[in-house]
This record gives structure tokens, sequence and C-alpha cells, in this order.
């Protein structure tokens, strides 16, 4: 292995949330993540992120994990499941309560949509309203209904928090939080743990030194950076992946109506997921072990 590509301690993950089996698009993720753990002799997690609970439907996991062995893409651990840890989760929320950068919210998305609208309104984020902090000072007698993130830079302080990374395909990214996103749900008003916090605790906890996933995870990702910061958690490298076009030129995904892998043919899935990471289609092997050791090696030369 070329001495540049030796990463002692690299731990990534491919972390699916199990609402249905693995398709084209999620292939690529998991294929990306797995090629750059085995390229930088690391070690590579699988992390099933159930954490909305309502949009899993049973035995989707097992679905998934055996779409994986079937693809020769084996964990070095066993998996890790998010609907195992909620008291990790409230942990780091007690522990952002007591630093005053969580806050309880008692609005409903209407009463969000009608204060934006007499502030001028304001458009929907990938189909969320901008929080406008109205509960910022206190829920106003009212039970919260979910707890909330301050995006400002300090409890008594209203100035913008930018976030500035480098992402290892995107180069630097800088996003104003406090504009853009605003005070983020931790805990939704239905109870379930939101995914920025659950997926901070989680890469925190596994020692996650790299993400690798797609490009439409990119935004998120300030979110994290932040989340990181306050809770004195290290912040990981970041690799975002080309994005799988469905024929109507959106991404594809479950909520599209992507099919589910077939993988009669293994070898062939995986050829086609690597060519979407721009590396050769004619890559030797019979076999996926065979397919994916060559793989290996062309990532190293695609990343180096």
């Amino acid at each position: 292995m070329p001495a540049s590509l030796a990463r002692p301690g690299y731990t990534g993950r491919f972390a699916p949330s199990p609402t249905g089996p693995l398709h084209a698009g999620s292939l690529v993720a998991a294929l990306a993540s797995w090629l750059d753990a085995r390229a930088h002799g690391g070690h590579w997690l699988v992390r099933i992120e159930d954490v909305d609970g309502p949009r899993c439907p049973p035995g989707a996991d097992q679905v998934i994990l055996a779409q994986l062995a079937r693809c020769g893409l084996l964990p070095d651990q066993t998996p890790l499941w998010q609907s195992q840890r909620s008291t990790r989760y409230q942990a780091a929320l007690e522990r952002l309560q007591a630093l005053g950068w969580a806050y309880g919210c008692a609005c409903s998305r209407k009463e969000i949509a009608e204060a934006l609208l007499a502030q001028g309104g304001a458009p929907e984020r990938h189909g969320e309203l901008v929080y406008p902090g109205t509960c910022r000072a206190g829920a106003q007698g009212r039970a919260p209904r979910a707890w909330r993130l301050r995006s400002s830079t300090g409890p008594q302080d209203e100035s913008h928090v930018q976030i500035t990374w480098q992402d290892r395909r995107l180069g630097s990214q800088t996003q104003d939080l406090t504009l853009a996103v605003g005070d983020f749900v931790l805990r939704r008003a239905d109870g379930l743990w939101a995914y920025q916090l659950a997926v901070v605790v989680d890469d925190a906890e596994q020692g996650i030194s790299d993400v690798v996933r797609g490009e439409d995870l990119a935004d998120n990702t300030p979110r994290q950076i932040r989340l990181q910061q306050l809770l004195a958690l290290p912040t990981p490298r970041y690799l975002h992946t080309p994005l799988v076009l469905g024929a109507n030129g959106e991404k594809l995904s479950k909520q599209n109506g992507a099919a589910a892998l077939q993988l009669d043919d293994p070898v062939l899935a995986l050829r086609s997921a690597a060519t979407s990471l721009g590396l050769p289609p004619d890559l030797p092997g019979t076999s996926s072990g065979e397919w994916l050791a060559s793989a290996v090696q062309a990532w190293r030369l695609l990343v180096a």
C-alpha cells in the first residue's frame, strides 16, 4: 500500500436506514465507504440507522445485511442498531441542555409557518422550515413538543455561526448555519431522536475517522460539525460521492420508487456501482472477492 494512503486508526462506516432493501444508489454509497476503508488499511463498520422506527418495516435490516453479504461487503464488527441506543442520545441532549445550547420548543409546524409568513415568508429547505426562534426565550408556559439546538454563537449571543469544512471530493465548503438552517431539532415532537444528534453520538463512540456517503447528505455536515464542537467530539474527514439519478433526473431513492437491487449476479451490480464512482468499467474479477480486490487497487489510484 502506498505510504500516502496508509492511515493508522482509519475507521469508516456504512449507515443505511432500513426503510426498505438497498437499491442501486445505496450500493454506490456502501461500495465507496468499503473501498475507502480497505484502500487505507482501515476497518469498515455497518450501522443500522433505525432511529425513525415507524418508517422501518420489520425485517428490512436483515434484508440489507444479506444484500451486503451477497456483494462481499462484510463489516469488521457486529452491526450497531440505533434503536438500541436511546440512553446515549439522551445523555448527549442533557449535556447540551446543561450547557444552555438546547431548549424546549412548543411550536407546531403550522405555527412555525405562520411566524415565518409574518416575517415576510421563507421557503422550505429540503422539506423543513427554517425555525424563526420563537421559543428561544422560553416556551411561554406551554409544554415543549421538541428540543432544538441554538444556532447562534452563544446562548446569550445572536451572532451567526459560520461552518467551514473541507470535503475530500467537493473541496472547501462553507455554510451560514444560522441563516440557512436555524435552530434545528434534536428530539422530535413525537419523541423520536433526530438524525443529526444520533449520527454524531454514534460516529464518536464508534471511532469513525472518515465518513464516506452520498452527496445528498453533504448539507447535513455543518449541523453535525456544530454538534461535534459543542459536545467536544472529534470531527471526521468527509467524502461525499456522486449521486445516482433516476430516469426523472432526481436522486434515486426509495421515496421515488427505486427498485430493490437485483443480485443474481453481484459482480454485475458492483460493476455498475463502481462506474458511478468513476472507476473503470472493465476491472478484472469473476467473483465478488476477486472483483473487489481489483476495485480496491483502482480506488487507491482514484483517491491518491
